[in-house]
């Protein structure tokens, strides 16, 4: 497992719910916190590890030391959200890249934990970003999608250099075709 870079086709599918909390997903998620510690982030969705499923981690701390700050969102749904601020976000996904995103101030978000239980909380300042960034994610949409269209264009550069070399290193054999990529993606739905 591996976080996976712009354009990796994951990274634009829109993700299937989790239906079973199995072994197999709780070992995905120990490893998905790992990954994300690794990379210095604060949230990382599943499809962010080529996973097609509706799940992300969050540790707005981002210190593996608080383990008691770490979250897990199954299935999450964005029930209410309220005020409006600009904030500067950036991806593990998109190294690097940062930029200005308009999101709510504060939401209430409705999920499951990784023992299945239900819960809801209402979050602000950076928790709501995040959860708002993650939650975009495991529907296909990324933060570049949100920015206006100035500031968008000041990323254009940087996007196509991604876009290069995400396509030499397929040309070389290194990875995947995108076909074969959505294949994979599906053969994981079905699980």
């Amino acid at each position: 497992m591996q976080i996976v870079h712009y354009p990796h086709p994951a990274l634009r599918w829109k993700s299937k719910p989790v239906t079973e909390i199995s072994a197999e997903l709780r070992a995905d998620v120990a490893r998905m916190f790992e990954l994300m510690y690794e990379a210095k982030g604060v949230g990382l969705a599943a499809n962010q590890v080529a996973l097609p499923y509706r799940l992300f981690i969050v540790n707005a701390s981002g210190d593996p030391e608080l383990a008691d700050e770490e979250l897990v969102f199954i299935n999450p749904e964005i029930m209410k959200r309220t005020g409006s601020e600009e904030g500067e976000e950036g991806c593990l996904s998109l190294p690097e890249l940062y930029g200005q995103v308009r999101r709510a101030e504060e939401i209430v978000v409705e999920a499951f934990d990784l023992s299945g239980v239900g819960f809801k909380m209402t979050l602000d300042e950076l928790g709501a970003r995040v959860v708002q960034h993650e939650t975009d994610h495991i529907d296909g949409v990324l933060f570049v999608d949100r920015m206006t269209d100035i500031a968008r264009r000041e990323l254009d550069g940087p996007l196509d250099d991604m876009e290069g070399y995400f396509r030499r290193q397929q040309e070389a054999g290194k990875i995947l075709g995108d076909e074969e990529l959505k294949r994979q993606l599906r053969d994981l739905e079905t699980k």
